[in-house]
């Protein structure tokens, strides 16, 4: 398993993206490439080719993938007036935009839902880094203690 730098806030956005460009994660760098259709022949592009080990399309939730997001989340809830409504949502058509506008009629839902979902999508991102064969670097490195005397490392440790 190798350590890369990367900001997992950015790549769990591109996975719940629904925009139509393509990430590239540069697993040497860390860095993700955004790409337009039309970047055809960009040198970007010429790189992705050129190297095709080097990076790998970060995979976006399609709609089925959404929608069982959302149908696990019902099973967290104890809601009795809002479970209804919002399994009701996700079986209708447009599940997505339906589900959505049922849970702002209930804000401590909405709240608990965004929550989950930043929860799953996480997950989601960490899976697929896994299995390229990469982990995230710590977002905060341990501090090394050697050499600071114990009444300024007690307040170091203290604020932190």
């Amino acid at each position: 398993m190798r350590t890369l730098t990367l900001d997992l806030d950015t790549l769990t956005l591109l996975i719940n993206g629904r925009e139509t460009l393509e990430h590239w994660l540069d697993i040497e760098a860390g860095s993700v490439l955004t790409l337009s259709p039309e970047d055809q022949g960009s040198d970007e592009r010429q790189q992705i080719e050129l190297h095709p080990d080097r990076y790998a399309a970060v995979p976006n939730l399609d709609v089925a993938q959404r929608v069982a997001m959302r149908e696990s989340f019902l099973f967290t809830l104890n809601d009795v007036n809002a479970h209804p409504l919002l399994s009701a949502a996700l079986t209708g058509r447009k599940p997505l935009r339906a589900f959505d506008y049922e849970i702002d009629q209930f804000p401590a839902l909405r709240q608990q839902w965004q929550a989950y979902e930043q929860k799953q999508l996480r997950e989601y991102a960490l899976n697929w880094l896994f299995e390229l064969g990469l982990e995230p670097a710590p977002d905060k490195l341990p501090m090394d203690t050697r050499g600071i005397p114990k009444d300024i490392l007690r307040r170091l440790t203290k604020s932190a």
